[in-house]
């Protein structure tokens, strides 16, 4: 995972924030196959120093909605998405997360298409990803790719400690 830099999770204290990861796969949640992006999510969330519980794995639409709410109703201070990204007709999870963010944060989702062309991945465009906030919780958008979680990931850990930190009132350092 990349360095976690400015991804550390810890609050006043020392205390993790909680973070939530969604994975948004209509197969993965009918149990098809078994989803693989999740648990690379909560792996470099935790190595920041998150609290986060094993990835929550819900069928692409109304699903992803209920569960960025619960998420942000619960205090999570991250959540992050991975699945239903792209152009194909059942992917929702922009859609949702339009529902639920009060501001959208365009830069990081367009850095996160960016990371994958820079890789030599240039479908990366076509992911439609969102990041945004609600409250004091940061909302994020990642491909369904292991590949794409993993270049999306490089570019979260210089910059979620900072973000979080920014919503719960921190300054600018």
């Amino acid at each position: 995972m990349s360095d976690p830099g400015d991804g550390a999770g810890t609050g006043v204290g020392s205390t993790p924030y909680d973070a939530v990861v969604v994975v948004a796969s209509n197969r993965a949640s009918a149990g098809v196959y078994e989803d693989r992006t999740g648990p690379l999510i909560v792996e470099a969330l935790r190595a920041w120093g998150y609290a986060v519980p094993d990835p929550r794995v819900v069928p692409d639409g109304e699903p992803v909605a209920q569960a960025l709410e619960t998420a942000v109703a619960g205090g999570a201070a991250v959540v992050v998405t991975t699945g239903g990204t792209g152009i194909s007709p059942t992917d929702a999870t922009p859609e949702m997360t339009r529902r639920v963010i009060e501001r959208e944060v365009p830069g990081v989702a367009e850095a996160i298409r960016a990371a994958g062309v820079a890789k030599g991945v240039p479908t990366a465009v076509l992911s439609r990803g969102l990041a945004g906030t609600v409250g004091t919780t940061f909302i994020i958008n990642l491909p369904g790719s292991t590949g794409g979680v993993k270049d999306a990931l490089t570019v979260l850990g210089p910059i979620l400690g900072h973000a979080v930190d920014q919503l719960r009132g921190g300054d600018h350092r």
